[in-house]
């Protein structure tokens, strides 16, 4: 089995399975809290839209297209981290992504104190929106330091959970895992809560999360990425070093300097990766909006604080729907595309209500529904980015040859930005011309046709074919 180590020697326990499990659980604590700063720094512009409007002179016009800016940037920066990780120290990559994170919300706040939004340039008889240009400019470098958590962090999972029992429960323990979001998300939505509730100055929202990033990009720095660095011998090692003794009894010259960075081109070739970056596109669009989106409008119907403490139930919602997807697809025998199926059917049905009767739901009613609906789109987002993309870099063609987790974790989460940037831009437009019904109904397409390209997979699943041969992309390695 995939990621398999030997349990036993001369009838004790294995002494690399003993020091990979001794380490584990840090590793899942380190990059469990590097993802949650990323979230904490993302989720806590959306809770203050409104008082960047009312105070800072945004519009949302305006603030579509920070979003797009992030996403965008966010979706090329997930294809280079995943490439770096997989290519230089994951540490160091995290860590970068944790400072710059800091940095640039702390350059947000400079913004905001001095007023620059509104400052022109002017050139001749041409202005220019200086303040607006720079503001774009660093939510540009968000979207890059905000991408290495996600692939990055996912790697250095993969490495550490690679033995025969983790890989029977990557789904559980990569839906736990992949809880740091929400948690992070939830935590920005409390912030801003109490930041707003007590009369402190709104910028507080965006200098909290800035000092705790830097803060815990120094804890990542010592962070060990891979159990062959303190010569854990992993079943992954193994098959390596049984390819070079079987290169080198047919007379090759081999130089073991550890696995290959495995190129774009070959991790598109993987079986299905393909297939799951577009489908995700479509669900991230879903998830992104409401991220990005929910706390603005609820507050058509409530004040700012009650609308970030109601607009948390959907993260907390979140939370355990990666736990839960990852759980029933494990019973099945790794089936997550059907379960994957089954909830975004459901969430169809549930946008639909939305779009019908958001502004006469009762409170009760309305969160509830966040609740369901947080389940519903974060079990499939989560376990896509986790559990799926190491499934997938875990296929026989690339075990022991390439390091293949980060680049395809990358892959799998850029192209579902690209979509999500994209489609983010027609939210503020909808919404202002044809009220808040017509997001809802855009987002009822969009999980329609995201379900719809996962349907080979899931037929596949149910009536799998015959086992074929595969076969080695070792040539594509780069």
């Amino acid at each position: 089995m995939a990621g398999e180590t030997t349990p036993l020697v001369n009838g004790k326990v294995d002494d690399n399975l003993k020091r990979l499990k001794a380490y584990q659980w840090y590793a899942f604590f380190v990059t469990f809290g590097g993802y949650f700063m990323a979230h904490f720094s993302r989720k806590s512009y959306s809770t203050i839209k409104q008082q960047l409007r009312q105070q800072g002179g945004f519009s949302r016009a305006f603030e579509s297209q920070m979003d797009s800016v992030f996403m965008g940037t966010y979706a090329v920066g997930n294809v280079i981290s995943g490439k770096l990780g997989d290519t230089l120290n994951p540490t160091t990559v995290l860590a970068i992504g944790l400072f710059g994170s800091g940095a640039c919300l702390f350059l947000i706040n400079v913004a905001v104190w001095i007023n620059l939004f509104p400052l022109t340039w002017v050139l001749g008889s041409v202005s220019f929106g200086f303040g607006a240009f720079f503001i774009l400019a660093v939510y540009f470098m968000f979207g890059f330091f905000q991408s290495t958590g996600g692939p990055v962090g996912t790697a250095v999972m993969g490495n550490w959970f690679c033995d025969k029992e983790s890989v029977s429960r990557r789904g559980l323990i990569f839906g736990l895992w992949t809880c740091h979001q929400y948690c992070g998300d939830v935590c920005a939505q409390f912030s801003a809560a109490i930041v707003l509730g007590t009369g402190m100055p709104y910028w507080w929202a965006l200098l909290i999360p800035a000092v705790a990033n830097v803060a815990w990009g120094f804890l990542t720095m010592q962070l060990i990425a891979d159990p062959a660095n303190v010569g854990i011998i992993t079943e992954e090692v193994r098959i390596r070093m049984e390819k070079n003794a079987a290169k080198a009894a047919a007379g090759h010259t081999v130089v073991d300097e550890g696995p290959k960075p495995i190129s774009f081109v070959a991790a598109f070739q993987i079986p299905m990766v393909a297939q799951y970056a577009v489908a995700f596109g479509f669900f991230k669009l879903t998830n992104y909006t409401l991220f990005f989106w929910l706390p603005d409008f609820l507050g058509k119907n409530f004040d700012p604080v009650a609308a970030n403490l109601i607009a948390s139930l959907y993260s907390f919602g979140m939370m355990p729907g990666g736990i839960i997807v990852g759980y029933i697809s494990d019973k099945f025998g790794g089936r997550r595309a059907c379960v994957i199926g089954v909830f975004m059917t459901l969430l169809m049905f549930f946008l639909t209500i939305f779009s019908a009767y958001q502004e006469s739901l009762s409170t009760g009613a309305l969160l509830v529904m966040l609740f369901i609906m947080g389940i519903l789109v974060g079990g499939p987002n989560n376990i896509i980015t986790s559990a799926v993309a190491a499934d997938l870099a875990s296929h026989p063609s690339v075990r022991g040859s390439n390091k293949s987790l980060g680049t395809v974790t990358g892959l799998i989460n850029g192209t579902g930005s690209v979509t999500a940037a994209i489609g983010l831009n027609f939210i503020g437009p909808l919404a202002d011309k044809y009220g808040q019904w017509a997001v809802w109904l855009y987002l009822v397409g969009c999980t329609f046709v995201g379900t719809l390209l996962m349907v080979p997979k899931i037929l596949g699943e149910l009536f799998p074919p015959a086992p074929v041969e595969t076969r080695e992309i070792e040539e594509l390695i780069v």
